[in-house]
């Protein structure tokens, strides 16, 4: 969402990336003022309830104001960045710009960030993208303040293209008195957090910008803290909880903990409080010996279907209950409290809960009852490692028609789960242990687990939620009846 409030500053609202979101936290910004921005370039990365997200920008210009710092919170639809668009008109982009996830968009034709180019990071990400209509063009240069000194940002536009351009000469720019100096906003975050100057900085790299072996190179040598402000430790993507780090009471013996409950956490409280007391939950438990499912799984591995997917239990537990949902469809539907009306779903959203450094998530794989045993693999796979990288859009959270999470990989033997709100059912996968186990007659070391299905009593009741209990124990322990009830 773009604003232009006069004829050479644009301002970019927060938009909402998520269907319904009111606001979003602002994780990191990857430009500072007087740097120069291009159409589709991502200028910060926010975490909304759903998930982290990176937002590109949909206009050419320099940047004058970042309007809140990091760590922020900030109203969908306020303004989180001005732009000076001077130099050249801003990209056409609607009031509204969809907020759709975005598998994948090309690059504009304007030079990207160069830390972006270093990467590969595509400039559009998930849960925001440019508008079809955006014109692809070069920025250009924008209008002096005053006749005798360039605008703010042009030496590091200019560093930069010629970065860009492949310039291999070894004279180094030196930017006016009072001009910032010339460097890559990452390399501006890594000063910013090491607690360095960049002013006090003797450039080393091509045209005179600066770069983090000239950061890293300035702070060695320092063996007392800095007197503007204590260095803060650079927080990599395994280790984004630290982002959020807990404000602690008093020091470090200190007998409480306060930690701001924002974010994805905030979500999860309230939509767990919201559904353990509106549905009525009932959770049945059955323990059922899975040995047969473990060979299978082991088969499988060797299969050449399956070469380069994940195979394991879990596979063809989610095979086993898209089973039973087909043998028992009125398992599958969701309760609309407004209308008063029960919504059978003819489709199924297999949503897997996956505990994330951000929280806990529920992504779901869309229309999972079509899928193959492969192709289900597949989307298990992509699933996890998307969640793990913290990159799940919050597209793939939305309409989830029923989940499973699996405690066993905590040493856990069951639980009783909370529904996911709007779904019916939940099921809960519980440790797989060698127990001693009663087979054909005799008493024999068997692989044995624990199920726990919880359901909203006002769609499902008694009979129906033990026939699909029933029915996903039965596929478990004979897993050849996915041949015959498939």
């Amino acid at each position: 969402m773009t604003t232009m409030t006069d004829a050479a500053l644009a301002e970019f609202k927060m938009p909402d990336v998520g269907e319904g979101l009111t606001e979003a936290e602002i994780l990191k910004w990857f430009v500072a003022p007087g740097d120069t921005v291009t159409d589709g370039q991502v200028v910060c990365e926010v975490e909304t309830a759903k998930a982290a997200v990176e937002l590109p920008i949909p206009f050419n210009g320099v940047v004058r104001e970042l309007r809140f710092p990091e760590g922020t919170t900030v109203d969908v639809g306020q303004v989180i960045i001005a732009v000076d668009v001077s130099g050249g008109a801003a990209a056409s982009a609607p009031a509204e710009v969809a907020a759709a996830p975005v598998a994948a968009a090309p690059e504009p034709e304007a030079a990207p960030e160069p830390e972006a180019a270093s990467t590969g990071r595509q400039p559009v990400l998930v849960g925001y993208g440019v508008a079809e209509s955006s014109t692809k063009r070069r920025a250009r240069k924008s209008v002096p303040e005053q006749a005798d000194e360039p605008p703010a940002g042009t030496y590091y536009a200019a560093a930069v293209q010629a970065e860009l351009n492949g310039s291999s000469t070894a004279a180094q720019v030196t930017a006016p008195s009072g001009t910032r100096p010339l460097a890559k906003p990452p390399v501006r975050k890594l000063a910013k957090d090491l607690g360095v100057d960049l002013t006090a900085i003797v450039p080393s790299g091509p045209d005179g910008i600066i770069t983090r072996e000239d950061v890293h190179a300035a702070v060695a040598p320092v063996s007392a803290p800095q007197p503007v402000s204590a260095p803060q430790p650079v927080v990599t993507e395994a280790q984004a909880p630290a982002a959020a780090a807990p404000s602690v009471v008093g020091g470090t013996d200190a007998r409480e903990t306060r930690i701001p409950v924002k974010g994805v956490r905030k979500a999860i409280a309230q939509a767990m409080v919201g559904s353990a007391f509106t549905a009525p939950h009932v959770t049945e438990f059955v323990t059922v010996d899975v040995t047969r499912t473990m060979k299978l799984v082991e088969e499988l591995k060797q299969d050449k279907a399956f070469a380069g997917l994940r195979v394991n239990p879990l596979l063809l537990i989610s095979k086993a209950l898209l089973v039973a949902i087909r043998r028992n469809p009125a398992v599958n539907a969701a309760w609309d409290e407004a209308n008063q009306e029960i919504v059978q779903k003819h489709y199924v959203n297999l949503g897997i809960a996956a505990a994330t450094p951000r929280g806990l998530i529920v992504p779901n794989i869309k229309d999972a009852h079509a899928k193959t045993l492969p192709e289900l693999a597949e989307g298990l796979g992509e699933l996890v490692s998307t969640a793990r990288e913290g990159k799940t859009s919050p597209g793939a959270m939305q309409g989830g028609t029923v989940t499973i999470t699996n405690v066993g990989v905590f040493g856990v033997d069951t639980g009783t789960p909370i529904l996911n709100p709007g779904e019916s059912a939940i099921l809960a996968v519980g440790s797989i242990k060698l127990q001693p186990w009663v087979h054909k007659g005799k008493v024999k070391p068997r692989q044995v687990t624990t199920l726990a299905l919880s359901f909203d009593h006002r769609l499902v009741d008694g009979e129906l939620g033990s026939k699909v209990l029933a029915d996903v124990a039965a596929i478990l322990e004979q897993p050849k009846r996915l041949m015959t009830w498939a």
